[in-house]
């Protein structure tokens, strides 16, 4: 396994202790001369770590006093009140990424002392998801108040998810509110929107699990999603399709199939004969209802059926079969994204950015990489 460079491990181990809040605007951090003690690097690996959380904006260095946590000039200075950024985010307390996306993007917000809004509150909104009607009202509410930029996570799984879509990124637009789009796009794929997008490179993530498939020796692959998706799935199943002609194995017409992982009827249509020797889920949530409908039905995974999906949920670990699947860099996403976010904010001209963090696969049981020869 290749190791991480040492000034990685360092400038992540500082970053995270800045979101946990260990250290505070008048505190100032350790001298570079105590992080090479403490972690045994030399001068300059410290040094270059240091200089990449300056170049994120996080950190400043004060001549003959040391590194301190950056301020916002305006907040800093008493200039203006403390700016506000917005979020609407329909599966926030139903979607875990999205949860850890999230709470990531406050923290960030906290180190820079922005104020963050939860949809309406201060927190984490629980109970049913977001409706397209509440978002469009909070959209209108964050117009009202002048936010300062909105993180959308554009809206899937209903027939009228891209025109909802449009309208609130354009009333955010026409008000002169920087958008940042989080995982997904508001247009299909491959088109693109002229909005910054942040999130992995689902395209490369469905090549990279069919070809860790197709390097186990599987030939007949299914890619399986729920309706109305969202562009990333696209993204996943095109990706996966490329892999499948990159190793010169055909793509069947049935290769994609749409519908409820959780209906029998459904399930039984897709494993009846043993046409596939694996499944690619869409996503994690959708790789568990397939293994539950399959179990019922007598068929094992992955002695009779492999089967792969995608984010790297918490419970990908805990099924009965432990979930070979895609690693979702949740904490990358949302630094990503915070920076976009301020660099769009004060520089509204740049032009539209796609920033796609690279994937990695997460092996376990479910593909049968480890089923004995």
């Amino acid at each position: 396994m290749k190791h991480q460079p040492l000034h990685l491990k360092i400038q992540q181990e500082l970053l995270s202790e800045i979101l946990a809040g260990d250290y505070d605007h008048a505190a100032r951090l350790p001298s570079e001369a105590q992080l090479v003690k403490r972690f045994g690097a030399s001068r300059p690996t410290v040094a270059r770590a240091l200089q990449e959380l300056k170049l994120q904006g996080l950190l400043e260095r004060r001549a003959g006093s040391g590194t301190y946590l950056r301020r916002e000039r305006g907040a800093a200075q008493g200039e203006r009140g403390v700016r506000q950024l917005g979020l609407i985010v329909p599966g926030l307390g139903q979607v875990e990424i999205f949860d850890v996306i999230c709470g990531e993007l406050a923290s960030l917000a906290r180190v820079h002392e922005l104020g963050m809004h939860w949809g309406g509150s201060a927190g984490p909104m629980e109970g049913a998801s977001m409706s397209i009607g509440e978002a469009e009202e909070l959209c209108a509410r964050y117009i009202t108040r002048g936010v300062s930029g909105v993180f959308f996570a554009p809206f899937e799984h209903a027939g009228d998810n891209e025109a909802a879509n449009r309208r609130i990124t354009e009333k955010l637009s026409h008000a002169g509110i920087p958008v940042v789009l989080l995982d997904r796009d508001v247009c299909p794929f491959p088109k693109r929107s002229n909005f910054d997008l942040v999130g992995i490179d689902n395209f490369a993530g469905g090549y990279l699990l069919a070809e860790h498939l197709l390097k186990l020796g599987l030939q007949k692959l299914a890619f399986v999603a729920r309706p109305f998706s969202a562009s990333t799935v696209d993204a996943r199943q095109a990706g996966a399709r490329a892999a499948m002609l990159a190793h010169r194995v055909a793509v069947g017409r049935d290769f994609f199939h749409e519908g409820d992982p959780g209906d029998a009827k459904f399930v039984r249509r897709l494993s009846a004969g043993r046409p596939y020797d694996a499944v690619i889920c869409a996503n994690d949530h959708t790789a568990a209802q397939l293994l539950q409908t399959l179990t019922r039905q007598g068929v094992r995974v992955p002695r009779d059926l492999r089967l792969v999906g995608f984010d790297d949920v918490r419970f990908a670990t805990l099924l009965t079969v432990p979930l070979t699947t895609v690693q979702q860099p949740c904490r990358d996403i949302a630094l990503t994204a915070f920076h976009a976010m301020r660099e769009r904010m004060a520089v509204p001209s740049l032009p539209a950015r796609s920033m796609l963090l690279t994937p990695h696969v997460m092996v376990r049981e479910s593909c049968g990489a480890y089923l004995m020869k």
